[in-house]
């Protein structure tokens, strides 16, 4: 009796246990190497705690942090994030994004020049079925040197990739955002 109850909350309670998340990599791998070949250890990097008064500190699954670094290095500051993006079928407007702890997601990083200018972005996680070609570096420089004066509008300013629409419009919307955060906190230092 109590085996067959043990059985059946396993089965019960399975589906949470799945849609749980990990946490995101902040010390990630690919960003380590990327850093490293900039002459940037992990312990260069502080956390940036942005204020709520601006209007510049919106919610973020992810981090931002400062490179501090006595070498002269293109890379000033950085993000380390989450987006998460709709299971295929499950979202009727691109950019939706869903916010639910079951949805698809991938993590991600850019990383920013002293002016809050996008050197480099690279996704390194991508936990959803459809949409993986944003993970390609041909496309995902598209996004390098923007800098918050000019909002990246998919089919204007990005392309976009037929199969992955949902994916190109939620980095999109996450970069345009992360970057609107960064400068935000630089104009008010």
């Amino acid at each position: 009796m109590i085996a067959a109850r043990t059985c059946f909350l396993f089965f019960i309670m399975l589906p949470f246990f799945l849609a749980a998340q990990p946490e995101v990599e902040y010390a990630h791998k690919s960003l380590v190497k990327i850093l490293e070949k900039e002459g940037i250890g992990m312990q260069q990097l502080q956390e940036l705690h942005f204020r709520q008064n601006g209007g510049y500190a919106a919610e973020t699954a992810g981090k931002f942090f400062a490179v501090n670094s006595a070498n002269v290095s293109q890379y000033h500051y950085m993000y380390v994030g989450r987006v998460n993006s709709c299971r295929a079928g499950g979202c009727s407007v691109p950019g939706n994004a869903g916010t639910d702890m079951s949805s698809e997601y991938f993590d991600y990083f850019i990383l920013f020049d002293k002016r809050g200018g996008i050197v480099r972005v690279h996704v390194f996680n991508y936990r959803a079925t459809h949409g993986y070609e944003i993970c390609s570096r041909g496309w995902l420089r598209q996004f390098s040197g923007y800098n918050g004066s000019e909002k990246p509008e998919v089919g204007k300013t990005i392309d976009g990739i037929s199969g992955a629409t949902i994916s190109v419009h939620a980095i999109t919307s996450d970069v345009r955002q992360r970057t609107d955060q960064l400068q935000g906190f630089l104009v008010s230092q």
